[in-house]
């Protein structure tokens, strides 16, 4: 019978579903994230539990058969979040493994081309949110931001801003997704915050921010405005290396939203 995977939404818990797709010659029609499950008819669906081991023999058997540009993708798609990717994902090793050699840039394959294209999406909102986010002092002397990207790209931005700024304490958090990273002046580490957004958007607002770093925000939209020379002025271009739904988080950009 056809199978429906449920997992929790790990990267380790989908390793396990392929694991646990070979293990038991099950014949998986789609792998969905457990608070998302629904089962389809003449299928049944089966809840996977999350197995460090079994998924650590997958992760072993991906990294003797790929290279690593294609774990790279394998991952960032994976992070991407996108319907039904997880299944792409599982296709995708299935053709790894019962090839005889690497098929990275085999984009004859559907898997293989829909997991490069995706790959790539999520590799630019990386860039994007490398060079967007700003930083905003807190009265608690933590540098804050808030970021709502596409896609999970947390994971991905972490060694980027750990070690551009080591010396200081920051948090970046993904309001979309619910979690942020918080870095210490040692590790970085997976936290969860319940708090109103909007107070620490606004560089008007005193609730939260140091009253210096409201006076550096005020300071440099007055730079940025008076820099802005109207004549050359070109919108269409702007917003093809600033997308207007980055604007609310860049400091540049907030006398909009205030």
């Amino acid at each position: 019978m056809k199978t429906i995977l449920s997992y929790d939404g790990t990267f380790t818990g989908f390793l396990t579903c392929v694991f646990t797709t070979y293990e038991e010659k099950l014949e998986v029609v789609d792998i969905q994230q457990e608070q998302r499950a629904t089962e389809l008819l003449f299928s049944q669906l089966q809840n996977i539990i999350t197995d460090e081991a079994k998924a650590a023999r997958v992760a072993l058997a991906i990294k003797e058969r790929c290279s690593a540009a294609g774990r790279r993708n394998l991952y960032r798609a994976f992070l991407s979040e996108e319907p039904g990717i997880e299944l792409t994902m599982l296709k995708y090793l299935q053709y790894v493994f019962k090839s005889k050699h690497q098929i990275d840039s085999d984009y004859s394959n559907p898997q293989v081309l829909k997991i490069a294209q995706t790959a790539k999406k999520v590799g630019r909102e990386k860039h994007r949110m490398e060079a967007f986010i700003r930083f905003k002092l807190t009265k608690d002397q933590i540098y804050f931001a808030c970021i709502e990207p596409d896609f999970n790209v947390l994971p991905l931005i972490q060694e980027h801003f750990k070690k551009r700024y080591a010396d200081q304490a920051w948090i970046i958090y993904d309001i979309a997704r619910k979690y942020g990273l918080y870095y210490d002046l040692q590790e970085v580490n997976q936290i969860a915050l319940q708090f109103n957004q909007d107070i620490y958007i606004n560089t008007s607002n005193g609730k939260a921010l140091d009253p210096k770093e409201i006076e550096f925000q005020q300071l440099w939209q007055q730079y940025f405005t008076s820099t802005n020379i109207a004549s050359r002025k070109n919108t269409k271009l702007h917003l093809q290396h600033v997308p207007r739904r980055y604007w609310k988080y860049l400091s540049e950009k907030s006398l909009l939203h205030n």
